[in-house]
């Protein structure tokens, strides 16, 4: 278990952000990322995705509320026991949940070294 502070944490998730490609991200459209301690329904999972895929929209996908994504504090340094392991963590989390949200699913994102 490694803890850092709220705003520390936050740093760390703004960093995974940054490092992925802008051409991935001018493809983000309308998606909020939240930072929780846990999950209620499963604490122990890193973070989380709810909205619908970029490949499962169709045409008049308008009018909705943003997908989010939520990267879970608590758990994630749980998982961790340093600050190097905690950054990795986190950026592989963010990564992991970005690729739901283009529609990649478990294996996917396994195989590319985000599972």
């Amino acid at each position: 278990m490694f803890w850092v502070s709220e705003a520390r944490f936050e740093e760390l998730v703004d960093e995974a952000l940054a490092q992925i490609p802008d051409s991935i991200t001018q493809h983000v459209r309308n998606l909020a990322i939240l930072i929780e301690d846990y999950n209620e329904e499963s604490p122990h999972i890193l973070g989380l995705y709810r909205g619908v895929a970029l490949t499962e929209r169709t045409f008049d996908h308008t009018g909705f509320l943003p997908d989010t994504i939520t990267i879970y504090r608590g758990a994630l340094q749980d998982y961790c026991n340093s600050e190097e392991e905690l950054v990795e963590q986190v950026r592989i989390t963010v990564m992991h949940e970005i690729g739901h949200y283009f529609g990649l699913d478990e294996e996917d994102l396994h195989r590319l070294g985000y599972g």
